[in-house]
């Protein structure tokens, strides 16, 4: 699975073992490939991660063998292979009959009427 822009154009793929993009020279995955790759795992965000996450411990084994005593920090990687293509989580919508969570409580609950 590689993104490809059109057919003519260079892909934007990894260029390893230094994990920058063959088409722009950016870290890979630059934007282009990331949007590219929304588009192949589309409806398929776990995949999606999964394969991210088998490139990271790629990359990170390539990196730190280039430069094991000032190899790049985890959690950048993290950030840099997975932390943009992670599920986003929405609130669960409100059911039917449920009064939105800024409405007043209804009259007569939460005060006591005095007779």
């Amino acid at each position: 699975m590689r993104p490809h822009a059109r057919a003519a154009d260079v892909p934007h793929t990894p260029l390893r073992p230094m994990w920058c993009c063959r088409a722009d020279g950016q870290p890979w995955p630059c934007g282009e490939a990331r949007l590219l790759l929304r588009v192949e795992y589309d409806g398929n965000a776990t995949g999606l991660s999964i394969y991210l996450a088998g490139l990271m411990y790629e990359a990170m084994r390539d990196l730190y063998h280039l430069n094991p005593h000032d190899g790049p920090d985890p959690a950048t990687l993290f950030t840099r292979f997975l932390g943009w293509a992670a599920p986003r989580r929405h609130p669960d919508p409100p059911t039917p009959d449920a009064p939105p969570p800024d409405a007043p409580p209804p009259r007569g609950e939460g005060t006591r009427s005095r007779i």
